[in-house]
């Protein structure tokens, strides 16, 4: 029986991102492995590997990790390897190189580059130099965002490189949510003649939640609410900076949802202003579900949004930017409508049964 090999972080990635593609494999006949730290379960493989990888590249149990995967794939006989996440992506193309030589493919799915334009320096010196020695022993390296295609194709050597629009956005599930604002708002605890501002992400500094709040607080106006959907660590930072700027009672940090379809339809405005993004699952979700949109001008983020035609970018610091992007959105209603249209066409590009064409078709290529 042939097999592949899906290797990644964390389990939960798999979960997140890659079940149509291990559904394709196993439709074909393979059987589909995964390899990962095991903080869920992956019952749609075969096989699990628990293998205790750290994010952070220099600790030391990925000394172990290195070991077992290096084991694994030695005796693996797998066809085809698919690594993601820089961390075990890195270990798994130096654990295969041996078998890469016997005919073992080496696919390489870069969810972002972490050196990109504006990054900073230790970015570039702790993850480029690997990336680049890496891209060696790659066969195809597949990237989400036309910054970072531009990027390998130019400075990096794997034998093939692909443009993929992300992981794909079921459009379909956003578009067509139903849900009755009023009712929905008032759950929230919100009036229902407010306007509502949505974030969707991990409370972290690099979601950099924290310039809407200071934006908020810039446009002073109390029928504004910013609804937070997210858990992390910066969850007390963000509750105190609210009260600083004397919005309070007009930050809302939902915490952990499953309603984002109903919540992007129930909200008027999605601001996502990251200092870093691969292509934004959480941004095509909100354009799918014809939320107009503030982003931060970032790769990734520009892939989606082109400023004024089909929302706004802002520089991710600038919260004076952000909070005159608001109030144009306040000045002009008839953008909404404007934008609503224009992205309907834009995250056609980036829907999932597009997605998974374009992998199946570079999984299908022989080599």
């Amino acid at each position: 029986m042939k097999k592949v090999l899906f290797v990644a972080s964390i389990m939960g990635h798999f979960k997140a991102f890659h079940i149509p593609y291990i559904e394709y494999f196993k439709e074909k006949g393979y059987q589909v492995e995964a390899a990962g730290k095991p903080r869920e379960g992956l019952t749609i493989c075969e096989i699990e590997h628990n293998i205790d990888f750290e994010r952070q590249p220099f600790k030391v149990k990925n000394i172990d990790a290195y070991k077992k995967l290096k084991k694994l794939i030695q005796n693996g006989n797998y066809e085809i390897i698919h690594c993601h996440t820089p961390v075990a992506a890195m270990m798994t193309r130096l654990a295969a190189r041996k078998v890469r030589k016997k005919g073992t493919r080496v696919i390489y799915t870069a969810h972002g580059f972490h050196f990109f334009k504006g990054a900073p320096l230790k970015n570039w010196l702790m993850y480029f130099p690997v990336e680049w020695f890496c891209s060696f022993l790659t066969d195809d390296l597949i990237t989400i965002n036309r910054e970072d295609f531009a990027f390998a194709k130019k400075y990096l050597h794997a034998k093939h490189t692909h443009y993929v629009p992300g992981v794909g956005v079921n459009v379909d599930k956003f578009k067509n949510a139903v849900v009755d604002r009023d009712k929905k708002r008032e759950e929230l605890g919100i009036p229902k003649d407010s306007i509502v501002l949505l974030s969707v992400g991990e409370l972290s500094v690099r979601k950099n939640q924290r310039v809407i709040i200071e934006a908020l607080s810039k446009v002073k106006n109390d029928r504004i609410y910013y609804l937070i959907a997210g858990r992390g660590g910066k969850k007390e930072e963000l509750e105190q900076l609210a009260t600083k700027l004397q919005v309070k009672d007009n930050v809302i940090l939902l915490g952990f949802r499953s309603d984002i379809a109903e919540l992007c339809k129930t909200a008027d405005i999605f601001c996502f202003p990251s200092f870093q993004e691969g292509l934004p699952v959480a941004l095509m979700e909100s354009m799918a579900a014809g939320l107009s949109c503030i982003a931060s001008k970032i790769r990734g983020n520009t892939d989606l949004i082109t400023d004024a035609e089909n929302g706004f970018l802002c520089n991710p610091t600038d919260a004076n930017g952000f909070a005159e992007k608001i109030q144009e959105f306040l000045k002009k209603p008839e953008l909404h409508e404007n934008f609503k249209n224009r992205n309907a066409e834009v995250i056609k590009n980036f829907e999932l049964d597009n997605v998974i064409e374009e992998m199946k078709k570079i999984y299908s290529e022989v080599r």
